[in-house]
C-alpha cells in the first residue's frame, strides 16, 4: 500500500539520523489541512538471521535518499482472521519500522498555517501522539488506513505509528534469548521518535502515547516501565489489555512450544523452524474453545509482555502502586461492549439457559451472581447472551480501568487521570463493540470498511468530541472533563449526546477485590 501524491512536486525529504528520507504530500502544501506522509521508515534492522530472537539493533546508516512512499513490512502475517479493523500484512523482513505524518516536515515550518483546531506553527515544535497497535499481541499493523494521522495533522499534532515483533517472536520464552523483544522494540521505535521527531516538526518533549486493546496495553505497560519514563509524556490508553504473563507460565509456554516442535527450548533450537511453523504451533497453543473462556478470565493472555525481572520486574498493576509513572497524565476507558460479540452467534441458544448458569460457567461466583445482576439490570433484560458479552467484557477491560486508577491514586502530587466510557451504539450491532471507537479517536468515520463495523450513520459529532478530547490532552494535558478523583468519579460517557455521569463504572463494584 502506498500514498500517491498529485505529481514529483510534491514529494518532500527530511533527514533522520541515519539517513535522509523521502516522504509525499498529501493536499497542496502550505494550504490548511496539507500533510506529509512518510512510511515505513526503518528504526531497526530486520530482525532476521543472527537478529532472530535478539533484542533490536538500530538501523545502520544509508547513503542517499530512501523513499519513505509505501508501509513498511509488517510482523501480521497474512490474513489474522481476527481484527475488526483494516490492518493489512505486507510482506518482507524489515518489519521494525515508523510511519510518520506531519503538517510540518523540515524547512516548510513558515509557510504551514494553522489548520482547524490547531495552534499554527510554533518554533518549539508541535505536540506528538505515537500510536501503537492492537490485535492480541499476535495480530494487527501499523498498515491501516484508519491509523492515517491526517485529521491529527489538521489540528496541529505530528503523529507517528510503529511496528514491533508479535506473537512468539515477539512475547515468547526463549532459555537463552532476551525477554519480551516486543517491549524492546517499543522502547527502541520511541527512542527513535526521541533523535528524530524534531526534524519532522515534532517536539521530543511533548509526546502522548497512546494505543487500543493490545496498545492499550502496551501504553499501560509502558507506563508503569521505569526504562521507559523519559521516553514519554503523558499517555492515552483505549480499552487497554494488560498481559503481565507470569514467569513460570511464560516459561512453560516456550518449553511446551519446543517440544510440540521438536527441538530444544534455545535460540539456536528455535532458529531452526522457519516463520510459518513457529505461526502454525502459536495458532494451535492458543485457540480458544467455548469452555477456555473462563480459564482465560483468571490466567490471562499467555504471549504479551512477561514479568521477566529486568524490564518488567514486577506487574504493571504493582509498579503503578508503587508510583511509577505518576507523574505522567493519563487518560483511559473502554467500550460499554467489548467483547459482546462472541456470543452473538450463539443468541437463540443461549435465551434458553438461565443466565446464572452462563456467568457461572464463566467464572462469575456465587457470591457476587445477586449484585452483579442487579447493578447490570438493564442488559440482563437483554438476554443471556447480552450479559454474558457485558461480563465478559468488565472482566477483561472495565474493571481494569476502576482498578489501576484506584491504584495510581489521585494524591495532590500526582499527575491527573480521566476516566472515560465510549457508550455509542454501534448502528450495526446494537451496542458499543470492541474497536467503535478508534474511527472516532481518529476522526476517520470517511475511511474504508466503517460501515461493517459502525453502521451506516456513524456520529460526525461525537467524532468530533473524541477526537477534540485526544488533540486536547495531546496539546494540553487536559481533555476538557473534570478530572476522576476517589470522591468524585468523573467519567466521560461518549455517545449522542455525551454527557459527564460520576461513577460511571459502578457496575463492576461486585467483580472488584478488595483494595
Amino acid at each position: 500500500m502506498s500514498i500517491h501524491p498529485a505529481s514529483i512536486d510534491a514529494r518532500v525529504e527530511v533527514d533522520t539520523i541515519a539517513g535522509r528520507v523521502r516522504g509525499a504530500w498529501r493536499g497542496e502544501p502550505g494550504t490548511p489541512g496539507a500533510s506529509a506522509a512518510f512510511l515505513g521508515i526503518p528504526f531497526a534492522e530486520a530482525p532476521v538471521g543472527d537478529l532472530r530472537f535478539a533484542a533490536p539493533v538500530p538501523k545502520a546508516p544509508w547513503e542517499g535518499v530512501r523513499d519513505a512512499l509505501e508501509f513498511g513490512a509488517t510482523a501480521q502475517r497474512g490474513d489474522p482472521g481476527v481484527t475488526l479493523i483494516p490492518e493489512p500484512s505486507v510482506p518482507g523482513d524489515s518489519t521494525l519500522n515508523v510511519n510518520v505524518f506531519t503538517p510540518r516536515p523540515e524547512g516548510t515550518a513558515a509557510s504551514v498555517p494553522p489548520g482547524d483546531g490547531s495552534t499554527g506553527s510554533t518554533a518549539a515544535g508541535l505536540p506528538v501522539l505515537v500510536w501503537i497497535h492492537g490485535g492480541g499481541y499476535f495480530a494487527g499493523s501499523p498498515a491501516s488506513l484508519w491509523y492515517d494521522g491526517a485529521r491529527f495533522n489538521r489540528d496541529g499534532v505530528v503523529t507517528v505509528s510503529i511496528s514491533y515483533r508479535l506473537g512468539f517472536d515477539g512475547f515468547g520464552w526463549i532459555a537463552d534469548a532476551p525477554s519480551n523483544r516486543g517491549v524492546r522494540d517499543w522502547l527502541l521505535a520511541l527512542e527513535w521518535v526521541q533523535q528524530n521527531i524534531a526534524a519532522f516538526g515534532g517536539d521530543p518533549s511533548r509526546v502522548t502515547i497512546a494505543g487500543q486493546s493490545a496498545g492499550g496495553g502496551a501504553v499501560l505497560t509502558l507506563l508503569g516501565m521505569e526504562a521507559a519514563q523519559h521516553l514519554f509524556h503523558g499517555v492515552y490508553a483505549i480499552s487497554g489489555a494488560l498481559a503481565d504473563v507470569s514467569p513460570d507460565r511464560s516459561e512453560a509456554f516456550g518449553r511446551g512450544l519446543a517440544a510440540a516442535a521438536g527441538v530444544e527450548p534455545t535460540r539456536g533450537g528455535f532458529s531452526t523452524l522457519p516463520e510459518e511453523r513457529i505461526l502454525e504451533l502459536q495458532k494451535k497453543a492458543t485457540e480458544l474453545g467455548p469452555d477456555s473462556l473462563a480459564s482465560m478470565l483468571t490466567e490471562g493472555l499467555p504471549l504479551g509482555p512477561a514479568i521477566d525481572g529486568d524490564l518488567l520486574p514486577r506487574s504493571t498493576r504493582e509498579s503503578i502502586r508503587a508510583g511509577v509513572g505518576a507523574d505522567k497524565p493519563l487518560v483511559l476507558g473502554a467500550t460499554d461492549d467489548e467483547f459482546t460479540m462472541a456470543f452473538a452467534e450463539a443468541e437463540r441458544k443461549l435465551r434458553w439457559i438461565p443466565k446464572s448458569v452462563v456467568l457461572r460457567k464463566l467464572g462469575l461466583s456465587k457470591s457476587a451472581m445477586k449484585p452483579y445482576l442487579a447493578a447490570n439490570a438493564d442488559i440482563a433484560r437483554k438476554g443471556t447472551a447480552r450479559i454474558a458479552g457485558r461480563y465478559l467484557t468488565d472482566m477483561m477491560f472495565r474493571t481494569s480501568v476502576v482498578g489501576l486508577v484506584g491504584l495510581r491514586g489521585d494524591a495532590p502530587e500526582h499527575a491527573p487521570t480521566w476516566v472515560y466510557r465510549f457508550s455509542w451504539p454501534s448502528g450495526r450491532f446494537g451496542f458499543a463493540e470492541h474497536c467503535l471507537d478508534v474511527p472516532f479517536f481518529f476522526d476517520c468515520l470517511d475511511s474504508i470498511a466503517i460501515e461493517p463495523l459502525a453502521g451506516p450513520n456513524p456520529s460526525q459529532t461525537l467524532a468530533d468530541e473524541v477526537h477534540g478530547g485526544a488533540v486536547a490532552f495531546i496539546e494540553r494535558g487536559d481533555p476538557g472533563w473534570p478530572r476522576y478523583t476517589d470522591a468524585a468519579r468523573a467519567t466521560r460517557v461518549y455517545d449522542d449526546p455525551s454527557s459527564v455521569v460520576s461513577d460511571g463504572y459502578a457496575s463492576v463494584a461486585s467483580l472488584l477485590a478488595p483494595a
